[in-house]
Order: structure tokens, then C-alpha cells, then sequence
């Protein structure tokens, strides 16, 4: 497992400049919560697809996480219910959580049982779906889109466009048009492909709040332990 190298000690002006550079850039990459949090009230959906190795070594709550004990490559961050502007969350569901047997089953595309159940949470409770339909359905569009072999064919951290990433992903998957595809950063590290498709999971057009690309052309990708 490559690791990156701890930055160099700043002065607190610099700390809180680079803190909001960060936090504006996190804000930017994120479409917000709209407040209107009714189950099965949404527009489309988002397939946000993580690439595991960069979230193992930014998240510190990564440190013994199963999905980081793994070698995973691209994985199911979550389907998202969306609005055209913001989206629904943590919406009141008349459905049944996920039994623990369920969210297990997810962990080989979203790489713990615990992420499976987070995104029930968040985001399946304002499906209107039931947990087993939501489930059945993140793999469904998890399933139908061609993960490009190159990132696991990484050996060593490189640094690339982040277009680079968006690139290969409209090059493996012919039906798709830039407009209904994401690419996101977190720091200097690539952070998620989303994809954005309507309720019966054809690719479509990305909101505006969505369609926002990072621009890096240093972009960093680790390869998979």
C-alpha cells in the first residue's frame, strides 16, 4: 500500500487558508441537501462509483475498516436519489431497515456491510423503495456500467488529469456523453465517478448542481493494495 508523505508544518495563516480552500472545494464537488426529504419523491438518481484505495488512505475513519483490508478497485458508493436542484436525505420511510444478512450481501460491490447500511439510511429511505428493491436496484446500475481495467493495472501512485478518469469511462461505456458523468476530488486525490440515470436507470443529463468536474490536472490515483 502506497502512502502519501505527511505535508509540511504551517503557520496558522496557512493552515486557515488551506482548511477553506478545502472546504470549498469539498462544497463545490457536492450537490446540498434540498429539504424537501419525502420518500419516493425525486427525480433521478446518482451511481457514485469510489475508487477505494484513494478513500482508504484520506478518510481516518478508514483505519481498520473492512473495505480498506481488501483489494478493492472501484466500488458502489451509493444510488442516490436527486433532485433536478439538491436532493432528499434521511427521509421518514413507512419501509423496514435492511436486515444484517442484506447489507452483508452489498459488501462485495460496496465494500462493507456498514456502508451498505449508511446509504439505506441516507439515501434508500428516500427511494420509496423497499430495501430489497433498493439494494436489487443499486446493483442492477452498478452492474450495467464497465469499470475501465486500466486504474487496476496501477502499480504505483501517478498523477494524471483528472479528465484522464473521465476519459476512460465514456471510452468503456459507448452509450454514455459526458454530460451525464461526474468526476470529483478530494484534496489531490481523485474521489468518485458519479453517474447520473433516470428512475428506470438509463443514463440522462446531470443536474446543474451535479455537473461540476475537478479540474486538476495532477490529479493523484494509489493503486489497489
Amino acid at each position: 500500500m502506497a502512502y502519501i508523505r505527511a505535508p509540511r508544518r504551517h503557520g496558522k495563516t496557512s493552515i486557515r487558508r488551506i482548511a477553506a480552500a478545502l472546504f470549498l472545494s469539498l462544497a463545490l464537488s457536492a450537490p446540498t441537501a434540498a429539504g424537501n426529504d419525502r420518500a419516493g419523491a425525486f427525480d433521478y438518481y446518482i451511481l457514485a462509483l469510489s475508487w477505494s484505495p484513494n478513500w482508504c488512505a484520506a478518510e481516518s475513519e478508514a483505519r481498520g475498516a473492512d473495505q480498506c483490508d481488501r483489494e478493492h478497485g472501484w466500488i458502489l458508493h451509493g444510488l442516490w436519489p436527486q433532485h433536478e436542484r439538491g436532493y432528499p436525505a434521511w427521509c421518514q420511510s413507512a419501509e423496514r431497515p435492511p436486515p444484517r444478512r442484506m447489507t452483508a450481501a452489498m459488501a462485495d460491490i460496496m465494500g462493507s456491510a456498514g456502508l451498505a447500511w449508511h446509504q439505506w439510511r441516507k439515501h434508500g429511505s428516500c427511494s420509496g423503495l423497499s430495501a430489497a428493491e433498493y439494494f436489487a436496484r443499486s446493483r442492477a446500475a452498478h452492474d450495467a456500467i464497465t469499470l475501465p481495467p486500466v486504474f487496476d493495472q496501477l502499480r504505483k501512485p501517478v498523477r494524471l488529469p483528472a479528465s484522464v478518469v473521465e476519459e476512460a469511462f465514456l471510452k468503456a461505456n459507448p452509450g454514455i456523453t459526458a454530460d451525464m458523468l461526474s468526476v470529483t476530488c478530494r484534496g489531490d486525490l481523485i474521489a468518485e465517478v458519479r453517474l447520473c440515470l433516470t428512475r428506470e436507470l438509463e443514463p440522462r443529463a446531470c443536474g446543474r448542481d451535479v455537473a461540476r468536474d475537478c479540474a486538476l490536472s495532477r490529479a493523484l490515483m494509489l493503486p489497489r493494495p
